[in-house]
């Protein structure tokens, strides 16, 4: 880690610059970062209403000289949201609605200044000793709230965070004016108790919880046990995490959305209810089947309202639940009606692959789905009429050959207006949802878009469609009961650019001009800017930050972020490559660097070019890939070894290459094994964790979902499973026969699991020096 204090006298006083850099563990850098600023932190309340939460998110990010900010609350009025900056004798004063607004108006002003810039993958921070004065105008958010996270974020990013991640985490929430995070920690601690309490014995609910990194698939009632049994310690620890997090999430006057009951019962539960009315869902992805409880069974509503009481008690009552009862599951509706009178335990003829039942009739269809939200809400309410119901749309748009508009207004018709909150997450992927959906029939929602899958890190994004997007939708006057925006990402730490502009968006940022946005942004990050680099981001944006979702993670029913991400198969001749504008995005890398020694103590500049030469390097080896297999084919050895020998050269550079970033192979296996207390669980938090960036699980298609551009997964799992293949092909070519492709296939399986369970220590290694190791890069991924 580099940390860097310098003074200055430019202009009117001293300026005091902080340069946070990795590489480190990112655990321990924060947590350095945290034990450097503890003093300056302040301890909240329940409820802040003095502004004090907001100044200890400004201290513990900014550094000390945010304590000379003034900061005031006053009253949010009939509006939303609001902050206004202004300045004089020197200081620096923010009033606004919410600790919130008093952190994001601080945050949004410093960086439009250059002085302030908080990422995960670091942070610059210079601020001035004194402000000129000025008087700014009063900013107004136009959503009443702002989202964050999903429920996937939960096991593709933060299974093995502890606190002090966490913190720095509600804190990057509050600077960048999120107010409604998902608050998913801890809930195992819950379903335990619960579970208990219903007659389900210890050693079935081992074989019930899945393991940290499967965890949100088990709670969404997609699989069961996988990875089983889970250490009683990391239900405990996400117990005592999940106090810390509410306890700051809830200072800063956000709304945290809290889980529910939405129907899915352990197997043991369904076994020894056999008078319940209890389906057997379909097998997602290769998992086996599990089992969900009829809301309408008298059951549904003691389980769903004692859930509430023992949430409630261990972590206090929330307002917002989220209960997801159908995510990548369609609903039990049979032809004939007999799901609904005859059905026990494993009986159900919906959702079943070998037997589709014949269509039902609307009205039968209509009124069996208005019975389910009807019950979810219900069950929800009894435990708190004061709770709104809080649902994920995605259901509406993946599922769009089930959900009619007819479905969909079906299903939330019983439910009062403003007791249900969708959250319509996917509109990068399945747009007009909300239109086809007559805006939800007038429950509220919210809008925004998901954008990462997987945690997985590709290049990409689309400034300025979310522009224009959102200026659309807020003219739009059919939006009815539209209340709020969000980024519901599956993972995080990748693409900062993309996350900065959208919530810079949710405060009113759409009549403002990108190429702006872009110059304010790289000052603050970089410390200044130039011509010439905002030239180089024009090509950046126009290149890769204009494509809004990244077609090539799934292809012929395989996933992984690029070719060489994915399990070798040797018919890939047609596989087209990165979306966007290659060579501009390579004129983009000769420009950034030519500007790198100006850049020498910018960090950031060094992560970001990194950033984007390896995006682009990995494109052109998944190039290289093609025109080795190709060779091979036609039997020409000699060129296919020449191809896959650049392929091995380039690979190998790549996984040296991004040894700096923040996060790498060996980060997220030590923090995996960080949470252990013995030996025998930091081995089982390993595998769990190797098994979610490889495998996955399952027989379906998931391997490879959640494929990482990190250093160790480059060299050590992509390339051996390639020259597996390549070996197969090279073997074919000089004997003159043919790959036999079922054989491979299961030899590739083989390997990977092989993997999972090897005990390979991992140590990350920046590049001495990254701006020379990019240049070789470049030089021999585009050698013809």
């Amino acid at each position: 880690m580099k940390r860097v204090f310098r003074h200055a006298f430019p202009h009117a006083g001293a300026w005091m610059r902080v340069v946070h850099a990795l590489p480190i563990p990112a655990r321990a850098a924060l947590l350095l970062a945290c034990l450097l600023l503890a003093p300056a932190a302040v301890a909240a309340p329940a409820q802040d209403t003095q502004g004090d939460a907001a100044r200890g998110v400004l201290l513990r990010t900014l550094g000390p000289r945010a304590a000379a900010l003034t900061l005031q609350r006053q009253p949010r009025g009939s509006g939303n949201d609001w902050y206004q900056v202004g300045a004089d004798a020197g200081t620096l004063r923010v009033s606004g609605s919410s600790e919130v607004a008093l952190a994001h108006g601080a945050y949004s002003y410093l960086q439009s200044i250059g002085a302030a810039s908080v990422s995960w993958e670091g942070s610059r921070v210079a601020l001035p000793a004194a402000y000129a004065d000025f008087s700014g105008q009063r900013v107004v958010t136009p959503f009443a709230y702002r989202a964050y996270l999903n429920v996937c974020t939960y096991g593709y990013t933060t299974p093995w965070w502890d606190w002090a991640r966490w913190e720095r985490e509600i804190d990057w929430m509050a600077l960048h004016g999120v107010d409604m995070p998902l608050a998913m920690e801890g809930q195992d601690y819950v379903w335990q108790a619960l579970w208990r309490e219903f007659g389900v014995s210890d050693a079935d609910l081992a074989q019930y919880f899945s393991g940290p990194a499967f965890a949100p698939w088990q709670r969404m009632g997609n699989i069961e046990g996988y990875d089983a049994p889970l250490p009683q310690q990391w239900i405990e620890d996400k117990h005592a995490l999940q106090q810390r997090i509410l306890q700051r999430m809830r200072a800063l006057g956000m709304k945290p959305v809290l889980p529910a009951f939405a129907g899915y019962v352990p197997k043991a539960f369904a076994q020894a209810h056999p008078q319940a009315r209890i389906y057997r869902m379909r097998a997602w992805e290769g998992f086996h089947e599990t089992y969900w409880l009829d809301p309408a069974d008298p059951l549904f509503a003691k389980i769903a309202q004692r859930f509430i009481q023992l949430y409630d008690r261990t972590y206090g009552k929330g307002t917002y639940y989220l209960a997801d009862a159908f995510n990548e599951m369609l609903p039990p509706i049979a032809a004939d009606g007999s799901d609904a009178r005859l059905a026990s335990y494993g009986d159900s003829t919906a959702n079943t692959a070998k037997t589709a039942p014949p269509e039902v009739s609307p009205a039968q269809r209509d009124k069996r789905l208005a019975d389910y939200g009807r019950a979810l809400y219900e069950s929800i309410h009894r435990a708190n009429p004061d709770a709104v119901w809080v649902m994920q749309g995605w259901l509406f748009g993946a599922d769009r050959h089930f959900w009619t508009p007819q479905a969909i207004a079906a299903f939330l018709r019983a439910v009062p207006n403003d007791k249900l909150l969708v959250l319509d997450i996917g509109n990068d992927r399945y747009s007009g949802t909300w239109k086809l959906s007559d805006a939800f029939d007038g429950k509220q929602w919210i809008y925004g878009y998901v954008h990462n899958y997987g945690g997985s890190n590709p290049v990409y994004g689309d400034l300025a469609f979310y522009r224009d997007d959102l200026r659309g939708l807020l003219a739009d006057k059919d939006k009815q009961q539209l209340v709020g925006f969000g980024a519901f990402p599956e993972g995080l730490h990748t693409n900062s650019v993309v996350y900065e502009y959208m919530y810079a968006l949710a405060w009113g940022g759409q009549e403002r001009s990108l190429q702006d946005w872009l110059g304010d942004y790289t000052r603050a990050r970089y410390g200044h800017s130039s011509p010439a680099l905002r030239a180089a981001w024009d090509d950046l944006q126009a290149s890769v930050l204009s494509t809004r979702y990244w077609t090539p993670r799934w292809w012929r029913s395989r996933a992984g972020a690029y070719l060489l991400f994915k399990r070798p198969t040797l018919d890939i001749g047609e596989f087209e490559g990165a979306p966007g504008d290659p060579p501009r995005l390579r004129h983009a890398l000769d420009q950034l660097l030519a500007l790198a020694p100006e850049y020498a103590d910018a960090p950031l500049y060094r992560y970001d070019l990194v950033d984007f030469a390896r995006h682009y390097a990995t494109g052109r080896v998944d190039t290289q890939l093609q025109q080795a297999v190709a060779a091979y084919k036609r039997g020409d050895v000699a060129a296919g070894d020449a191809a896959f020998a650049r392929v091995q050269a380039a690979v190998r550079q790549l996984d040296s290459l991004v040894g700096g970033q923040q996060e790498t192979l060996s980060s997220w296996l030590d923090a995996a094994e960080g949470y252990a207390k013995t030996p025998q669980d930091a081995a089982y938090y390993r595998r769990d964790a190797k098994a979610q960036v490889s495998v996955w699980g399952g027989e379906g298609n998931l391997g490879d979902y959640a494929s990482k551009a990190w250093h160790g997964m480059y060299a050590d799992y992509y390339l051996p499973r390639w020259a597996l293949a390549m070996q197969a092909l090279r073997s074919a070519a000089v004997g003159g026969g043919s790959v036999d492709e079922a054989a491979l296939q299961q030899r590739l399986r083989t390997w990977e699991r092989d993997w999972v369970q090897r005990e390979t220590p991992y140590t990350r290694q920046a590049p001495a020096d990254p701006v020379a190791a990019v240049r070789t890069l470049l030089q021999q991924v585009d050698a013809r």
